[in-house]
């Protein structure tokens, strides 16, 4: 059910507002997909366990984003995602100096950061032993 948007905008091009999606399902695309687009599948769960496994049985793993007003208890659920980046109330929010990538099947190596000289380099070591006197 479209709660918000969902229609296209007028003009050229393939654009949408946001949008979002209630009673859907894991095995539709919305949700079991990686989703380029501002489409939010909003779906109920029973317990914070239950939520954090149905979020990490997925094949992909670019990012996700966790929503609390109690600072604590979200970074112990962001830990426990399995995403190459995991936000705290905000949302793909990035700084060139922060690594940014997934994990899984989502993406190869980082960008942004130390991470991508990192894997454009390639180490040299040189060890020379200096004569004894």
């Amino acid at each position: 059910v479209v709660l918000a948007g969902g229609s296209p905008l007028e003009g050229e091009g393939y654009f949408y507002p946001p949008t979002i999606l209630t009673n859907v399902a894991e095995g539709t695309r919305i949700v079991d997909e990686e989703q380029f687009g501002p489409v939010l599948p909003v779906m109920p769960y029973s317990t914070l366990d239950e939520v954090i496994e149905r979020a990490n049985n997925s094949e992909y793993g670019l990012g996700a984003s966790v929503w609390s007003s109690n600072l604590d208890r979200a970074q112990e659920v962001a830990s426990r995602l399995e995403a190459g980046t995991v936000w705290i109330n905000n949302h793909s929010e990035l700084s060139p100096d922060v690594p940014f990538g997934g994990c899984k099947e989502s993406g190869f190596g980082k960008q942004l950061g130390s991470y991508t000289l990192e894997g454009n380099t390639e180490a040299k070591i040189m060890r020379v032993a200096k004569p004894k006197n």
